[in-house]
């Protein structure tokens, strides 16, 4: 039976390719639109978050690829590498095509692998601005967020320096990093925050009561580490059959069913995560058009808060 010319090239025709569209959307700050699936940088540096990518080029490689994929928010801080992240992206992205979101964030220092101490002197984090803006080969920040809050810094020091920033026009927004509902209201009573970044994932839920606070604010909401499995993987975890099992109803990896849980946890969440793969962006990217029905959220929910 011969097949009609439509029906032929329907059949024959590549499928999409991955697009961080398909994760909907969110406004930072009310009216910064960005796709909610983004990408984080900490990954594409070397171990620990130090020294040079193992491959450069493909580095670059998945720089660009991230935006032919979609994504419109890329973060990333002068402490990776550190500078390292900051200045490949510059190299391979600048400049930057309309739409593009860049958030950095400053206030850590790095001193070798995994090893971190927190600065939040307005000095020290003025100038954190001025050369996040060189790397990056920016006039603005879009967002700008304070690491960690520096317990020997008054915040008032620390956040008042980068809201001096703002009202010079290098940076557009602030938000922080690893913080509690209370720190935020402390936070705003000195700048507006538009966005937290906390450690979160479906195996790790440290952070609900932030969330919450968050999803009440419209304060976007970053989970770093998002697809940390952990303990919900270990062969003896009720989980980690039951994940399996619904990620293959769905012809997905267990890394892309805990990204699909992330985005529809909260219309608040914009997930970024990190690889220095291209073939792991994409299936990390692929993730944004995911999505679980209600039976299976409620199995994830109930494997995930198994003792």
């Amino acid at each position: 039976m011969m097949m009609s010319a439509q029906t032929s090239a329907s059949l024959s025709a590549p499928a999409a390719p991955p697009n961080a569209a398909l994760s909907g959307s969110f406004r930072i700050g009310g009216d910064l639109p960005v796709h909610r699936l983004g990408y984080g940088t900490m990954r594409l540096v070397g171990e620990g978050a130090w020294g040079e990518p193992a491959d450069l080029a493909e580095a670059r490689r998945v720089l660009r690829r991230v935006v032919e994929l979609g994504v419109t928010l890329i973060d990333t801080a002068d402490a990776y590498g550190p500078e390292i992240a900051e200045r490949l992206i510059g190299e391979a992205l600048a400049p930057y095509p309309a739409g593009l979101v860049i958030a950095t964030k400053g206030g850590v220092t790095r001193q070798g692998p995994a090893k971190t101490e927190f600065v939040g002197r307005a000095g020290y984090l003025i100038q954190c601005v001025e050369m996040s803006l060189r790397r990056l080969r920016l006039e603005r920040i879009d967002l700008y967020q304070l690491h960690r809050i520096d317990p020997r810094t008054p915040l008032e020091e620390s956040l008042g320096a980068l809201r001096r920033m703002q009202e010079q026009g290098k940076i557009g927004y602030l938000g922080l990093s690893e913080v509690t509902p209370a720190q935020i209201e402390e936070a705003e009573k000195i700048a507006p925050i538009v966005t937290v970044q906390n450690r979160y994932s479906l195996g790790d839920r440290r952070h609900e009561q932030t969330l919450a606070y968050c999803e009440q604010r419209g304060i976007g909401f970053l989970p770093w580490y998002p697809i940390a499995a952990g303990k919900l993987l270990k062969p003896d975890h009720p989980a980690a059959q039951t994940l399996t099992r619904i990620a293959g109803l769905h012809q997905a990896s267990v890394a892309q069913l805990a990204l699909a849980w992330l985005l529809q946890r909260s219309p608040v969440m914009l997930p970024i995560p990190g690889t220095s793969g291209a073939a792991h962006l994409e299936e990390n990217i692929a993730a944004a058009g995911l999505k679980l029905v209600a039976d299976e959220w409620a199995e994830m929910e109930t494997a995930a808060s198994a003792a």
